[in-house]
């Protein structure tokens, strides 16, 4: 009789924190009301605030080194979404692979981040919010002939994190350095005019 209680205290117990979850975690990441739906969306939830708060401090202490107002284009070799002090079994010599296969342009008006995942590429951008920016993202990925499989939108008050997730072509001559360089032209272009 008392195994059954306990049981049930659990099972009550998972239910409230599975509403709590489901209640701080933006619906778009909630594919479905399952318990796996919930705590799937709840870890890529979690997984963009991580690269949110990277790039804003990444933002900031380049800021407070150098307001440098034209764009550098760098290789990326501390891109990994997850913490540096994680125990993960990714921080490994395959690990360092993954990592080198990315690249940035960041400047003071955005970051622009692009990593290899599979055949696809990922592409993050995080800006102030600017009216009109990711039609001009997007205009500038179809003019160079990629094909945006999926779009995410993340905003946290005036600034707002693009993330897509582009299909490259085989016929695609264009390096992630080149990738990260014209998607951040777009952003610049205003700034010219």
């Amino acid at each position: 009789m008392s195994h059954i209680t306990v049981e049930r205290n659990r099972r009550r117990q998972m239910n409230e924190h599975l509403k709590v979850l489901r209640s701080l975690t933006p619906s778009f990441y909630i594919k479905r009301g399952d318990q796996a739906s919930i705590i799937g969306g709840a870890i890529e939830f979690i997984k963009e605030m991580q690269l949110v708060l990277q790039s804003l401090e990444a933002k900031k202490k380049r800021k407070s080194l150098s307001p440098s107002p034209t764009p550098s284009p760098r290789s990326l070799f501390q891109f990994n979404p997850s913490p540096p002090n994680s125990n993960s079994p990714l921080e490994s010599d395959s690990s360092q692979t993954v990592k080198e296969l990315g690249a940035c342009c960041n400047s003071p008006i955005a970051d622009v981040e692009a990593k290899f995942s599979g055949s696809n590429v990922i592409l993050r951008t995080l800006s102030k919010r600017i009216p009109g920016q990711v039609v001009k993202i997007v205009s500038a990925l179809e003019r160079l002939d990629f094909e945006i499989l999926h779009l995410n939108i993340s905003s946290m008050e005036d600034t707002v994190l693009y993330s897509f997730v582009i299909k490259i072509g085989l016929e695609c001559q264009l390096s992630l350095e080149d990738l990260a360089v014209e998607v951040q032209q777009c952003f610049c272009q205003d700034m010219i005019y």
